[in-house]
C-alpha cells in the first residue's frame, strides 16, 4: 500500500476551506487585520497578583496570568474543591466534586443568611415564578417527582428502622 501525502482530498466537503488566507470562512464574522499570524510572537501578560487562594489544574505548573476568582474556597464546599482539584481534569474525581461543591455552596449560603438575619426568598432566588409562568408543566412535574422521591426516601428510612427494631 502506497502513502501518498498528496492526495486529492476535495471529494470530501469543506476539506481545504482554510488553506486559502484569500477565502477566510469566518470574513462576514470578524474583519481580518492580518494579525492573525502574529500569534506566536505573543507576549505573557504580566502576573495578576494573587490576593486570595486560586484553585488551578494540577496539569499546568502555574497559575494563569489572569483569572476571576474573588472569593477563596471556604467551609465545606472549599475542602470539597481543593480535593477535586488533586485529580487531572480528565476525571470525574475532578468534575464530580466541583458540582457536589457547589450545590453544598448553595445550603452555605443560605446557612450564611440565616446566621446575618437575613430570610432569603428562596421562591424568587431560583426563578420559580417565571418558571411557573413560562413553564408550568415542568415546574409541576420537578414538584411531582420530588414529591415522590422524598416520600421514597422516608419510606425506605422507616422501614430499615422498623427492621432493626425487631
Amino acid at each position: 500500500m502506497k502513502n501518498n501525502r498528496s492526495e486529492n482530498y476535495s471529494r470530501i466537503k469543506g476539506w481545504g476551506v482554510d488553506a486559502d488566507p484569500e477565502n477566510d470562512p469566518t470574513y462576514p464574522m470578524k474583519l481580518y487585520s492580518g494579525d492573525d499570524h502574529q500569534r506566536l510572537n505573543w507576549k505573557r501578560p504580566p502576573q495578576q497578583p494573587e490576593t486570595v487562594e486560586v484553585l488551578h489544574s494540577n496539569e499546568r505548573p502555574r497559575v494563569s496570568a489572569v483569572f476571576g476568582t474573588s472569593i477563596p474556597p471556604s467551609g465545606l464546599s472549599g475542602v470539597i474543591r481543593r480535593q477535586a482539584f488533586k485529580y487531572s481534569e480528565s476525571r470525574f474525581g475532578h468534575w464530580l466534586p466541583l458540582l457536589l461543591a457547589d450545590r453544598v455552596n448553595v445550603v452555605e449560603g443560605f446557612l450564611d443568611d440565616f446566621r446575618r438575619g437575613h430570610i432569603p426568598n428562596i421562591f424568587a432566588e431560583k426563578g420559580w415564578k417565571a418558571a411557573w409562568k413560562h413553564n408550568r408543566k415542568g415546574v409541576l412535574m420537578r414538584l411531582a417527582v420530588g414529591t415522590v422521591l422524598a416520600a421514597g426516601t422516608v419510606a425506605l428510612l422507616l422501614a430499615k428502622k422498623a427492621r432493626g427494631r425487631s
